[in-house]
């Protein structure tokens, strides 16, 4: 029961981790709460108050992402946003009547005044600047979507090892450019996943590849699976858990809406019912699963090929140091998770400790 309480504990602190290692949105979140502590303040701040539901809002929120990313390190300035949905009586004290309503708020004061002008980041950028005293140059944003042409739609979705998710749009499409910033997310949340490509194509443009594929409306998204490079409808919810939730069924990743792994991530099934025999074995036994464990581990392609590596090297480390090496190893990693590491790095620790919890 002891040890069964110690893997619980760190599967736990495992967690709280992983949670301190998201990068957090460039605009920030206001609430009841955290208003007062926010605004009004030794910084200047711009709010949009807003609803999920609101076509404006969401037509506006690209642009105010992109707002938020060229003030982040503006020291003097706030970009920030309230959801009224949510925080009903927090909108009401502000008079907010209509969607999406942004307001000013000056250093060290609550009395706002109404932004009138024109919901471009640019016009945004320039009356930011102009209030606040600042003189900040927009931020271009680098995109994890790829751009696909008729040059190089095959090479990219015809590719028999990816799974790819394609979007067909249009520039002059209200829905595609509501759908923007989610799609953006769902691109950046699989960026490190090699088997897994997030793309789109403007079809107004390149009409011949829209034809061939049967698009017409937009946007149409289609899935090209790695075993279906006809492509198949991709007919699920648009919102960011919907895509992370079809992308992790279809390629067998593990990634949350953050782009975070899972508890699942690293995880072979097969393998991990080879571990419970060898956890249970005797010192000699131990010795005859392992190089079971080691052969199914040479047996698997793809990303399990690599999460294989991690089994047999788990396997072959606990044979060698003993039983209590896995609880130290998941200690030291924790240790590592704790600090501030690369997304990269963070990711490399986290399958290591996943597997690592089956032999603790």
């Amino acid at each position: 029961m002891g040890k069964l309480v110690q893997i619980c504990v760190g599967l736990a602190f495992l967690a709280l981790s992983l949670s301190s290692i998201a990068v957090a949105d460039d605009v920030v979140v206001l609430t009841e709460e955290n208003f007062e502590k926010e605004v009004g303040q030794d910084r200047a701040a711009l709010v949009e108050f807003y609803a999920p539901w609101c076509g404006h809002c969401k037509k506006l929120a690209p642009e105010y992402e992109k707002l938020g990313a060229t003030f982040k390190k503006a020291k003097s300035v706030l970009i920030a946003k309230v959801d009224c949905d949510d925080q009903k009586s927090l909108c009401s004290k502000y008079d907010v009547s209509g969607y999406p309503t942004l307001k000013w708020f000056p250093k060290g004061s609550l009395e706002p005044k109404k932004y009138e002008g024109p919901r471009t980041t640019e016009a945004l950028a320039e009356f930011v600047n102009t209030e606040g005293g600042t003189n900040v140059k927009i931020a271009a944003i680098p995109s994890n979507v790829v751009v696909l042409t008729s040059d190089n739609f095959g090479e990219v979705v015809l590719d028999e090892t990816k799974d790819v998710l394609v979007e067909f749009y249009a520039p002059w499409c209200g829905h595609c450019k509501n759908l923007a910033p989610t799609y953006e997310k769902v691109a950046t949340a699989f960026k490190f996943e090699e088997d897994v490509v997030i793309a789109n194509v403007d079809a107004d443009k390149y009409k011949d590849l829209g034809e061939k594929y049967g698009v017409s409306g937009f946007p149409t998204l289609k899935f090209f699976p790695k075993g279906n490079k006809a492509g198949e409808e991709y007919e699920g919810g648009r919102d960011l858990e919907d895509f992370v939730a079809f992308i992790n069924e279809k390629s067998g990743t593990s990634r949350d809406a953050k782009g975070q792994l899972t508890s699942k991530a690293g995880i072979v099934e097969s393998l991990d019912a080879l571990v419970k025999e060898f956890v249970a074995a005797s010192n000699e036994e131990k010795k005859a699963v392992f190089a079971r464990i080691q052969e199914g581990a040479e047996k698997l392609t793809g990303s399990s090929a690599r999460y294989g590596k991690i089994y047999s090297k788990a396997a072959k480390s606990c044979l060698e140091k003993g039983a209590d090496y896995a609880k130290n190893e998941i200690e030291r990693l924790q240790r590592i998770l704790d600090k501030s590491i690369s997304p990269a790095k963070a990711d490399e620790f986290t399958l290591k400790k996943n597997v690592l919890s089956s032999f603790a």
